[in-house]
């Protein structure tokens, strides 16, 4: 477990990253859907990203803004998604942060102790397979 001096905030480490990543890519072999997989620590910053082979390219951008939206709003993008539709209390919200707010499946918040430390985002297949592996991979820091 990591703690900063300043504010005592925990985060997920570089090493419960690779976990997370390597639980990701299992569910994805068990669909045999290549995906891209990031997490991103407390503050939202990258920390460790792969893409597995022929995964598609334009979702290596896709994975790492869903870790980021889950984190900066410490929601499943899906949920997230569901609440930005035109009507709703989030109607727009993908347009904010120079549009880097993702609202679609495959992006979640990582909990210890009931505190977000950080967050997975998975992009490469469909919706409900990205938030499978996303599932998945967030279950890592729990065991």
């Amino acid at each position: 477990m990591s703690t900063t001096a300043t504010n005592s905030v925990t985060t997920v480490t570089l090493t419960e990253a690779r976990a997370i990543i390597t639980a990701g890519q299992k569910e994805a072999g068990n669909q045999n859907q290549p995906m891209n997989i990031a997490v991103v620590d407390a503050g939202g910053n990258l920390l460790a990203f792969e893409r597995m082979e022929n995964a598609w390219l334009g979702s290596i951008d896709i994975a790492q803004k869903k870790a980021w939206t889950s984190r900066a709003f410490d929601i499943e993008t899906g949920d997230l998604g569901k609440n930005s539709q035109s009507g709703d209390q989030f109607f727009g919200i993908h347009a904010s942060n120079d549009g880097k707010v993702m609202i679609f499946a495959g992006g979640v918040p990582l909990k210890r102790d009931g505190k977000v430390i950080g967050a997975v985002g998975v992009s490469g297949g469909t919706g409900k397979q990205d938030q499978a592996v996303a599932e998945a991979a967030a279950k890592a820091l729990e065991g």
